[in-house]
C-alpha cells in the first residue's frame, strides 16, 4: 500500500468511525432511561403523601418541591431569577355564607340549607318571617290573597298542592295534580315575581339535594387571575332562594308552636290559605369572595452550545384531581405522574450526555406545569409570561399519560398515540417518524390526530397553548383507560417497560431537534 493510499484509507476510517460513534450517541444515552429509576420516581410522585396533587393544595406543593429537587440533582439551572419555580397567578371565586342566623340558631350551609347559583353579595336583617303556605295563586285557591310580601322573608311549602282526605286536589278538583306540583320552577318563579327579599323553600327533596352536594367534588373553579371576573360589589335585587329541609322548617316554626306537617295538614283539610307572621330575628350575610390560589410551574434549564439561543421545551403536568369528599385519594399515577416521570428520565439522559461532553446544541427547558386539570392554566400562563422568548422556541414535546394500555391495544401494546406532529410542521412529523423507525419502533397511532375525532384531544393538553402561538408540538398519549380520573389510577397498574420506551421516543426526537442544523420549519396550520 502506498503512503498516499494509506492516508486516504486512514482519513476515510476516521470519518466513518466518527459518524458511527455520533450515530451511537442517542442510543447510549437513551438507554439511561430505565424502568428502575422511573418506578422510583413514580412511586413518590403518585404516593398518598402527595394527596392527589390538586392545584392549590399542599400535595401539589410537595410534588413541585420534589421535581425541583430532582432538577437540581441533575445539574439543571434554575431559570426564574435563580429559582426553579415560576409563580402562576391563579384565583377562584368562592361562595361563602358568613352568617345565617334565625332566632338563636346559627345554621350551617350544606347541612341546614342550600343556596344554589347565587352570584351576589348580600346582607339581610329582619325581625319577621311570613309563612305563605303553598305559595299558589289560582281562582279557587290563593295563598297570597290580601298579602303583600314585597321585601319580606317568606317561608313556603315547596312541594305538592292542597288535597282533601280523598286525595282530590283543591286546585284541579280531581285526583290529577296541577302544574304547581309537576313543575320544578313554577312556584318559585311565581313567588319571585312578588319581590320578597328571601324565599325559604321547604320540601322533603332538599335532604336529597344536600346529600348530592356533600358527595359532589369540592373542587373549586380556578382561573388565571387576570381572567377572573370579579363579582359586582352591589347586591342584586333578585330575591335569594334558600332551599331548606323539613327539620329546618320545623326549627323556624317552633317558636310559634307549629310544625311544617301540622300546617300542611291544616291547609289540606280546610282548603283555605293560612298565612302566619313569625316574630323571629334573621341575620344573613353571604357573597362571592375572590381567593388567591398558590401555584407554580417547575422549570429546569439546560443551556445549549452554539445554538443556545434557540430552545426546545419538554412538558408534562404534575397536578391531578386531588382527594374525593369521602377522603379517597386520586393518585394520578398515569395522569400525569407518568408524564412527569418521563420528563425526569429524559432530563437525566441529557444530563449524562452533557457530563460526557455531548451536551445539546440548542437549549432545553424541562417544564412540569400546574393547573392542567383546571383548564391548561400553567401552560397558558407560561405562554403569556414566557421565561424565554416564544419566538426562539422551536417546539414543545408534551407528555400526558404514557404508562398504561387502553382497551383498543390490549392485544398489541407496543404503541403510543401521537397528536399534533403534523399540525404546524411537516418536518417535525418526519423527524418524529424517523426517530421511531431508527430507535423505538413503536406503533404510532394517529387516531386522535384526526380533526374529525370527537374527543378533540389536540385541544385538551398543555401542548395546545404552544400551538396557539405557532410553535410546533407533539403530544404523547396512551389513550383513556378505565381508571382515568379515578382512584384506580395507581402505580401498580403502570407498565414501566412501555413508560420508558415511550419516554425514549421523546428523548430521541428531542435529540434530533436540539442537534440538527436548522429548527423545524412551520409550513402548515391544520386544525
Amino acid at each position: 500500500m502506498s503512503d498516499k493510499t494509506f492516508q486516504i484509507w486512514f482519513l476515510f476510517s476516521v470519518l466513518v468511525s466518527g459518524c458511527y460513534a455520533q450515530d451511537q450517541l442517542p442510543s447510549k444515552y437513551g438507554s439511561v432511561i430505565d424502568t428502575a429509576s422511573a418506578k422510583k420516581h413514580l412511586e413518590i410522585i403518585a404516593s398518598d403523601e402527595f394527596e392527589g396533587r390538586e392545584t392549590g393544595k399542599k400535595g401539589a406543593d410537595k410534588a413541585a418541591d420534589y421535581i425541583a429537587d430532582q432538577f437540581k440533582l441533575l445539574g439543571l439551572a434554575a431559570p426564574v431569577a435563580g429559582s426553579y419555580f415560576q409563580p402562576v397567578a391563579l384565583a377562584s371565586n368562592k361562595f361563602n355564607v358568613n352568617r345565617f342566623i334565625i332566632g338563636n340558631d346559627s345554621l350551617i350551609t350544606g347541612t341546614d340549607f342550600l343556596i344554589i347559583n347565587s352570584s351576589v353579595n348580600k346582607t339581610v336583617k329582619d325581625n319577621e318571617i311570613v309563612f305563605i303556605g303553598y305559595g299558589i295563586t289560582e281562582k279557587n285557591y290563593d295563598d297570597l290573597k290580601d298579602i303583600d310580601i314585597t321585601d319580606k322573608i317568606v317561608l313556603l311549602i315547596n312541594e305538592d298542592e292542597p288535597v282533601d282526605k280523598q286525595g282530590i286536589s283543591r286546585i284541579t278538583g280531581s285526583t290529577s295534580k296541577s302544574p304547581w306540583s309537576s313543575s320544578n320552577n313554577k312556584r318559585i318563579q311565581h313567588i319571585i315575581s312578588k319581590n320578597p327579599k328571601v324565599i325559604l323553600a321547604a320540601s322533603k327533596a332538599v335532604d336529597s339535594m344536600l346529600t348530592k352536594v356533600q358527595k359532589a367534588s369540592r373542587s373549586e373553579r380556578i382561573q388565571v387571575k387576570e381572567d377572573l371576573k370579579v363579582p359586582a360589589s352591589t347586591a342584586s335585587d333578585t330575591p335569594v332562594v334558600v332551599y331548606i329541609p323539613l327539620r329546618t322548617a320545623d326549627l323556624i316554626l317552633s317558636p310559634s308552636g307549629n310544625t311544617y306537617q301540622d300546617l300542611k295538614n291544616r291547609l289540606n283539610n280546610s282548603g283555605k290559605p293560612i298565612s302566619k307572621k313569625l316574630n323571629v330575628p334573621v341575620d344573613i350575610d353571604f357573597g362571592i369572595q375572590t381567593v388567591d390560589v398558590k401555584a407554580q410551574n417547575v422549570l429546569g434549564y439546560m443551556e445549549g452550545t452554539d445554538l443556545k439561543d434557540e430552545l426546545l421545551i419538554i412538558t408534562a403536568h404534575y397536578d391531578h384531581i386531588g382527594v374525593n369528599p369521602d377522603g379517597q385519594i386520586n393518585n394520578g399515577a398515569d395522569d400525569d405522574g407518568s408524564g412527569v416521570t418521563g420528563v425526569l428520565e429524559i432530563a437525566n439522559a441529557f444530563s449524562e450526555a452533557k457530563k460526557a461532553g455531548h451536551g445539546p446544541r440548542r437549549s432545553i427547558l424541562f417544564m412540569t406545569v400546574t393547573g392542567e386539570e383546571k383548564g391548561l392554566l400553567g401552560s397558558d400562563y407560561y405562554t403569556r409570561y414566557p421565561i424565554f422568548p416564544l419566538a426562539n422556541t422551536i417546539a414543545d414535546l408534551n407528555i400526558d399519560m404514557i404508562g398504561r394500555i387502553d382497551p383498543v391495544h390490549f392485544s398489541k401494546p407496543n404503541y403510543v398515540y401521537l397528536v399534533g406532529s403534523d399540525k404546524l410542521s411537516s418536518e417535525l412529523h418526519t423527524i418524529s417518524e424517523k426517530a421511531n423507525q431508527t430507535y423505538t419502533k413503536l406503533a404510532l397511532d394517529y387516531k386522535y390526530n384526526d380533526p374529525a375525532d370527537p374527543e378533540r384531544i389536540y385541544y385538551r393538553s398543555d401542548h395546545y397553548n404552544f400551538a396557539k402561538h405557532k410553535i410546533p408540538v407533539i403530544f404523547y398519549f396512551n389513550g383513556v383507560h378505565e381508571d382515568y380520573h379515578n382512584i384506580g389510577d395507581t402505580v401498580d397498574k403502570i407498565d414501566f417497560g412501555l413508560l420508558t420506551k415511550r419516554s425514549q421516543l421523546v428523548f430521541y426526537t428531542a435529540w434530533d431537534l436540539v442537534n440538527r442544523e436548522k429548527r423545524p420549519i412551520v409550513d402548515s396550520d391544520k386544525k
